[in-house]
Order: C-alpha cells, then structure tokens, then sequence
C-alpha cells in the first residue's frame, strides 16, 4: 500500500506538471497594460477530473508505464499566492521583466523487481522536487498574445517516503514560450532546455553499488553535471465548467555524465498525457484574471 501510496502520489504530481505548462499570457504592466484580455473570475477553484499518463520508470529506462489516475483542479488567483495551470507557488518578487516564485517537480518510483535494469537493487521512491525560480521576461508582443521567458529554476530533491531523504540537486535553465488565444481558444507552451544535477542527484537514478554489481551490471559511480536536455509541448482550454490539457515532453541523454551507466538504456524518451477536469465548486468574490 506505500509503494502504491508514493506512486500515486508521484503520478498525480507529474501529470498536474506536464500539463501546467500551457497557461494564459499575462499583459504586461510596461508594454501593453490594458491591451490583454481579462475577465472577472473567482478568487478559488476547485474540481476533481481524470488524467492519463505514459512515461519511462526513470529517464534513461527503455521501459515504460501507461497510468490513468485522479487529477485535482485547484486554482487561487491571490496577489502574491498562486495556485494555477502554472502550478502552486508563492510569488516571492514581482516586476514587469522580473519574477521570482517557487518551482516544482516530481519523479514517479520504480520497482526494481519490474524493471530488467534494476533487478535487485532496492526500489527507486518518487521525489519531489521544490526550489525558487528567476523568471525573467525576454519579449512580449502587442497586445498579450505570446511571451518568451528565460527560466532558472533551482530545486532541492527529496524521496516520497514515511521518512523522506534529500536526493540532490537540479538546475534546469529553459526557455519558455507562451501563446494565447490559440485556434480559437488554447493556450499552449513550448520549452526547452538543459538539465544539471548534482552527484547525489544522478547517483540516486544512475549509481550501482558494489553490492548489487552483476555480471551485466558492473558497479558504477554518478558524476554530476550535465543531465541532458529535454522539450516540451503543452496545451489547455477552458469550456464553461470543464477543463482540458494535454502534453509532450523529450528527453535526451546523449552527452550526460551518467550516460555510461548500464541502468542507461535508452538515450531519448517521450512522456505524454492528457488530463479533463471539471469545476465543482467557487468562491464568491471575484478578481480580474488573464484566463
């Protein structure tokens, strides 16, 4: 049951993370004040939907998991609290090219008995990944049809467990490109972008311990460094009370530090999902919002 708990939990994780990346572009105080489109909506929402979701067991598997799982709908549109398609963050520094908020990410867990890779080494737990990232605005068109970002968000990792563990740390610079208003309606995301890690971090995904050396699988010691690279494609709308997404992510590892590790066998991957939600319940005082 806690395996089944983690991984859930991880999942749900995951999917609300892919599909967060479409998102409505906000005008800009400096460069198009009063030329976005905004409408009057609730302080909060809350709604409970489905997602389903196919990814690798970790970056580097050549095998892979389709999953169909709950998908909650929360969003808060508070001045300096946010919780939306862009995620749940806590807006630490807001100006009109510069902003700092906190960042997120999971990793779903892995049973080694399930996976040819890993057979018998100890299960990989789900992480959780929280840190602040430096957003900052590099154009913006006129009136708020799409923006381009530079992203820096930097993320302390830590085990989805009873008692969690610090994993290591990641570092993933990324470009992101948001446009609105979409044929006829979507929001969609594009990014991309390196990934870096430490070595506890790689180590935790990549290592192989003496003890669990193989024949095939020689003992093997992670470097940090860099990770690979990875591109993503998301998209989302809103139809009255429902709420559609979907998203594709790459992987590449060519190049990593890590690369040679024997539980690398494969050196690109895709993960993509999709996700419908359905609004239940909303505040009754109302604030002026971009979606």
């Amino acid at each position: 049951m806690k395996t089944r708990n983690e991984r859930i939990a991880a999942l749900v994780l995951a999917a609300v993370g892919g599909i967060a990346n479409a998102q409505p572009v906000e005008p800009g105080p400096d460069v198009d004040a009063g030329t976005g489109t905004r409408v009057q909506r609730p302080l909060w929402e809350l709604g409970l939907g489905v997602a389903g979701l196919s990814l690798p067991d970790y970056r580097g598997s050549d095998q892979r998991h389709a999953y169909v799982l709950p998908l909650p709908y929360i969003v808060y549109r508070g001045t300096w609290l946010k919780a939306d398609r862009d995620g749940a963050r806590a807006l630490l520094f807001d100006s009109a090219r510069v902003k700092v908020d906190i960042s997120a990410a999971a990793s779903t867990p892995t049973q080694s008995s399930d996976n040819d890779a890993r057979q018998g080494m100890p299960d990989l737990h789900g992480t959780f990944e929280l840190g602040p990232n430096l957003n900052i605005t590099l154009a913006r068109s006129r009136p708020a049809r799409w923006k381009l970002d530079l992203r820096l968000p930097l993320r302390a990792g830590f085990s989805i467990e009873r008692s969690p563990r610090f994993v290591g740390t990641t570092f993933e610079p990324n470009l992101n490109l948001d446009l609105g208003g979409v044929a006829g309606g979507w929001n969609v995301g594009l990014l991309t972008g390196p990934v870096f890690a430490d070595r506890k971090q790689h180590g935790y995904f990549y290592g192989v311990d003496p003890a669990y050396a193989t024949a095939s699988r020689p003992a093997y010691q992670a470097h940090g460094g860099y990770g690979g690279w990875r591109a993503l494609a998301a998209s989302s709308r809103r139809f009255g009370n429902a709420w559609v997404g979907a998203f594709l992510r790459y992987d590449q590892l060519r190049g990593a530090t890590f690369d040679d590790s024997p539980l690398v066998r494969r050196r690109s991957a895709l993960t993509f999902g999709f996700g419908v939600s359905w609004i239940l319940a909303t505040s009754s005082a109302q604030v002026s919002s971009p979606d």
